[in-house]
């Protein structure tokens, strides 16, 4: 006997239809994207009721007490060291927000610097952004509110916790440089609103000069690009002090232009040193009178080269040439360079001297991901982020002097990683390009097609999924389950190529590649069809939309998270035009077909039988419209092709995920394992 159909609050049909280049496409649920409207607001607190009343159980209470043991443990960041100061954030375990230490010397005793759980009852203030100037005697750092983008930095003296009169506004993803001397910083900043027309505050980044106790009023504008305003500028200044590098991203595209100030000139004018958004240049640091940088150019995989700012023009050297792996971050520390390499998507730590010559490298724990390197030139210490998908992120210390690695600090978990493994396979995608694939399981598990498995990807932007840690796998783990991370074309696990072969017209590849990950789980008996759930957030929002309307029989559940829904009108939201060197626009005639081809929304067919779908997203975000995970979910429960359910959870002063309170992700990924354990017939913990 089939379960009863879903009664779905209603969603109005609007009769709204737009002409794209000679083609007619109707949207009508539109009026969902104004979050503020009353029918929008009744309609959403309807959805939530009806979520909240499909995933309430004594079974997801379990899930929630289990889950807040997973993530009641001691974590942090990897310390920052300014003269004899280290500052480093720590969360003890169920604290909304990380807490920001500092202590003098290694052997000091960590004190609160700055405890953003005190400035709201709920939790959803964090902090964002933390720069120590030169002696470590201030910090600029920058809070932001709900989850939302939009940030304010202020000055805190270290010694005293006391805040200084300074307050900065109309920031979002702050970039800041203090000078040597302590006296001010460089900062990036967008368009106060009211002074643009309404939407180009999210556009237009400029940098700006700021001189402690002055009113932001009086700053200094460095630098802007008007003619280009999906530019977003980040901004450094070199050890010596001597160069201002300022490096200007086309929109979310690591494509760059440089440019950098000589404070040591008459004039301290910029001067380019590398324009066209052509390849992608991340200034490193200075040493001997060169820039050393990180580039793609001429170089898919990374290399690292030189440059002589003084000449006329710029001289460029290479001094690390292309290798095998991908070069994914580098820092010169010690007057070593510091590279970090994926290996089939797992990082590796490779030394180098300022001529180019390998000199060793740095052993890790085994296949997992370097989350950050931190040190200065002349630093005789290097630290490391260290994380996997069963080791929670560590904090390892490296001695030039020695050649020793030893933990900063160490976290006590309370479950036995030995109880897990993990291994990486490869399959061939549809077009036969070769895709590489982790897979998380208990061990000594047998292949009988029985397991339950969540697939994720991403695929997009030159982002690289890498083993990473996350609480939510282990309840799954834990009733016979394996967590899937397929490494798809559109990433940057293996190069710019592989990035750009899933760029623009070459999206379908993205889409392809995680298919045919999910073809050859259930071919190789991991799992069968009626057990496999994919999930994925924003861009990877969009790939779990995507292959759900091009494949609805391959999956048991779908868990899509704040997606970019609507490839027609993404752009006309929030930041969204950062991302047409990703995607496109449809208001380009050539490249409106390729994204009316995959646009989820309006691939969603009357009567097709899709898999339960639980869509998240939140009215706080400000990064992807959550209009558009609205309108997705209202025109697949039109669609009323079978009983499975069609679910929303519309998130309060939560954003996009950054900064969102520990007590919201044990909520979030509470419901997320209550929809899989209710719709992929999962056991109880085993």
């Amino acid at each position: 006997m089939s379960p009863p159909r879903i009664e779905y609050p209603p969603a109005r049909k609007a009769n709204i239809v737009d002409n794209y280049h000679g083609v007619t496409i109707a949207d009508p649920y539109r009026w969902l994207e104004d979050a503020n409207s009353p029918e929008t607001q009744t309609w959403v607190d309807a959805q939530n009721t009806l979520t909240r009343s499909m995933l309430a159980s004594p079974a997801r209470d379990d899930l929630v007490e289990r889950l807040t043991t997973l993530y009641d443990f001691p974590r942090g960041s990897v310390p920052v060291k300014r003269g004899t100061r280290y500052l480093f954030n720590r969360n003890s375990g169920l604290q909304n927000q990380a807490v920001l230490y500092v202590q003098d010397g290694l052997n000091g005793a960590p004190r609160v610097l700055l405890d953003p759980n005190e400035l709201s009852a709920d939790g959803t203030v964090a902090l964002t952004a933390v720069e120590p100037n030169d002696d470590g005697s201030l910090i600029a750092y920058a809070l932001s509110s709900s989850g939302s983008d939009q940030q304010e930095i202020l000055v805190r003296e270290v010694a005293t916790s006391k805040d200084r009169s300074d307050r900065i506004e109309w920031v979002k993803f702050a970039s800041i440089a203090w000078t040597k001397d302590g006296r001010g910083f460089y900062y990036t900043r967008f368009p106060r609103p009211g002074t643009v027309p309404a939407g180009d505050e999210n556009y237009f980044n400029k940098v700006y000069h700021h001189r402690l106790g002055d009113p932001q009023s009086s700053d200094t504008l460095i630098f802007d690009r008007p003619d280009e305003r999906e530019a977003v500028f980040e901004v450094a200044i070199s050890h010596d002090d001597r160069w201002v590098v300022v490096t200007a991203f086309q929109g979310a595209s690591d494509k760059s232009e440089v440019y950098v100030i000589d404070r040591q000139g008459p004039d301290a004018k910029l001067r380019p040193l590398f324009t066209g958004f052509r390849s992608a240049y991340l200034f490193v640091e200075s040493h001997d009178g060169r820039l050393y940088f990180r580039t793609d150019d001429r170089a898919p995989l990374g290399r690292i080269i030189a440059v002589d700012p003084t000449a006329d023009p710029p001289q460029t050297a290479e001094v690390v040439s292309e290798q095998r792996d991908k070069l994914s971050s580098v820092v010169l520390v010690h007057g070593t360079l510091v590279a970090s390499y994926l290996h089939n998507a797992s990082d590796q730590i490779r030394l180098f001297d300022p001529a180019g010559s390998p000199i060793g490298e740095i052993p890790l724990p085994g296949i997992g991901s370097v989350s950050e390197l931190s040190g200065r030139r002349d630093d005789d210490e290097l630290f490391i982020g260290f994380t996997s998908f069963t080791s929670p992120p560590a904090s390892l210390r490296f001695r030039f002097a020695t050649r020793t690695t030893v933990e900063f600090w160490r976290t006590e978990l309370r479950f036995d990683p030995a109880a897990y493994e993990t291994r990486q396979v490869w399959y061939p995608s549809k077009d036969g390009t070769n895709v590489s694939m982790f897979l998380v399981h208990g061990k000594g598990m047998q292949l009988d097609g029985s397991h339950p498995v969540l697939l994720t990807g991403y695929g997009g932007f030159n982002i690289s999924l890498t083993p990473a840690f996350d609480p939510l796998i282990f309840p799954l783990l834990d009733r016979g389950g394996i967590y899937a991370v397929a490494n798809l074309r559109g990433g940057g696990e293996y190069g710019e190529s592989w990035h750009e072969a899933g760029m623009f017209e070459r999206k379908q590849n993205v889409f392809d590649d995680f298919i045919a990950a999910a073809e050859w789980l259930v071919a190789n008996r991991f799992t069968s069809r009626r057990r496999l759930a994919i999930e994925g957030g924003s861009n990877g929002g969009l790939l779990t939309a995507a292959v759900m309307v091009q494949r609805p029989d391959l999956f048991g559940a779908v868990i899509c998270r704040v997606p970019v829904a609507d490839m027609l009108r993404y752009h006309l939201f929030t930041v969204g035009r950062f991302w047409i060197s990703e995607y496109g626009s449809a208001d380009d005639p050539k490249q409106f077909p390729y994204l009316l081809k995959y646009s989820p929304y309006h691939h969603v067919k009357d009567g097709v039988a899709y898999p339960p779908i639980l869509i998240t997203t939140a009215d706080t975000d400000d990064r992807v419209s959550p209009g558009m995970a609205k309108k997705f979910a209202a025109r697949l429960q039109a669609a009323d092709g079978a009983p499975a359910p069609v679910l929303i959870r519309v998130e309060t002063k939560a954003g996009h995920g950054a900064g969102k309170p520990v007590s919201k992700q044990i909520e979030e990924d509470a419901d997320i394992l209550a929809f899989l354990s209710n719709y992929l017939d999962m056991p109880p913990a085993m």
